[in-house]
């Protein structure tokens, strides 16, 4: 160990090993890919999608076809701690939470919208394909390893809670000797750099979009001669290489996933107030009421997932998770009242302004966001109260 992290967690350290280096080498191989545009970008991660998918959905499909889905293995239908109690409410909850941070993550799919050739036609595309795909894996493959594997098999291999055991179970369901294990194993990995490279490409743009708007550091808005926003990128690349050479990455993604769980509140409240304030804008596509409100309504269950899940995940998760998350508010006041002198870059409310006109019409809101914020605070606070205050 480098540093010892056990303010922030109990056994925590920043350390260098055979998993940093290799984990740096493929951030840093993702990075250089990335340099050169989207277009470079999308043609590796198609790729990587085929050769990483594929696999996945032979060793899914394989076992329903031979029957080996052992439907004995789903019963009792409790949670690991034995029973429907608060314990096994908890752990549920805390199941929900976590999963959130890949379930939801398809979104990624329109960070890259301004890149595109059409991008009011292409967004809509993007995110229903990639959210029915994400749909059906999200049941087929926890379903299919269940059925398989089973509950014992699953909580007491230390592979599978550590992650690096899973590519080899599900290899070891198809009843393949070692080489073909080890070709699924390594088509597996894939995933990983897929992952990496997705998260690398949207949060980039997100940083870069935050600084094009004057809500974070401004040299993150650079972009190169490709179009990419380089500078967004090397801050993404260093805060990985620090998150890395943490000795827990189920705390790190913990911790990560309370700062998601903020910004996704926020973002799907954002949508009625930007309706509500901005009704004569006109939109590529224009959500159903319907799914506006189920929208809403999930932001408040997410945050009530947030305080009842978290800390399933270590003491302190919640806590640590918004400590990270207000770092954003002294960044966003050196950039706003120092940088900017108290006023946001013109360009950002070009696209806010109703055609015909030249400036920004009335906002309509009044109150509403400050009590949909206050919402969600109480939401998320019932949720710890309930199963972490007044826990037996």
């Amino acid at each position: 160990p480098i540093v010892s992290l056990d303010f922030l967690k109990t056994g925590l350290t920043l350390r260098v090993n055979a998993v940093f280096i290799v984990g740096a080498l493929i951030i840093l191989a993702v990075w250089n890919i990335q340099h050169r545009g989207i277009l470079r970008t999308a043609r590796v991660q198609m790729i990587l999608t085929v050769g990483s998918l594929a696999p996945l959905l032979v060793v899914t499909l394989v076992p329903l076809i031979t029957g080996d889905v052992m439907m004995s293995n789903f019963s009792p239908f409790v949670p690991t701690s034995g029973s429907w109690n608060l314990d096994g409410w908890t752990l549920f909850l805390g199941g929900l939470f976590i999963a959130a941070w890949s379930a939801y993550a398809f979104e990624t799919a329109i960070c890259y919208m301004s890149e595109f050739k059409n991008p009011g036609r292409d967004q809509a595309k993007a995110i229903f394909w990639s959210g029915g795909f994400c749909i059906v894996c999200y049941f087929l493959v926890p379903f299919v390893f269940q059925g398989v594997l089973g509950t014992k098999f699953m909580t007491t291999d230390p592979g599978i809670y550590s992650g690096a055991g899973v590519g080899t179970a599900l290899a070891g369901m198809l009843g393949v000797g070692t080489f073909l294990t080890k070709v699924i194993v390594v088509l597996l990995f894939f995933t990983l750099v897929l992952a990496i490279m997705t998260a690398m490409s949207g949060s980039s743009r997100t940083l870069f979009q935050g600084g094009q708007d004057g809500w974070l550091p401004k040299y993150l808005s650079h972009l190169n001669e490709h179009k990419v926003p380089t500078y967004a990128m090397w801050t993404d690349l260093v805060v990985n290489l620090v998150l890395l050479m943490m000795s827990d990455y189920i705390f790190v993604l913990a911790v990560s996933n309370c700062n998601y769980m903020i910004f996704n509140f926020l973002n799907l409240n954002a949508g009625w107030i930007h309706r509500k304030d901005n009704p004569l804008i006109p939109r590529p596509f224009k959500a159903p009421l319907p799914l506006f409100i189920a929208g809403t309504c999930m932001a408040y269950v997410n945050v009530f997932l947030l305080g009842a899940g978290a800390n399933v995940w270590g003491k302190g998760t919640l806590l640590m998770g918004w400590i990270t998350a207000l770092i954003a508010i002294p960044v966003f006041y050196y950039r706003h009242y120092v940088t900017d002198k108290g006023k946001f870059p013109d360009h950002m409310w070009d696209d806010l302004v109703p055609e015909g006109r030249t400036e920004l019409g009335p906002t309509t809101c009044g109150p509403l966001p400050y009590i949909a914020v206050a919402g969600g605070l109480a939401s998320m606070t019932i949720g710890y109260v309930i199963f972490w205050v007044w826990k037996p």
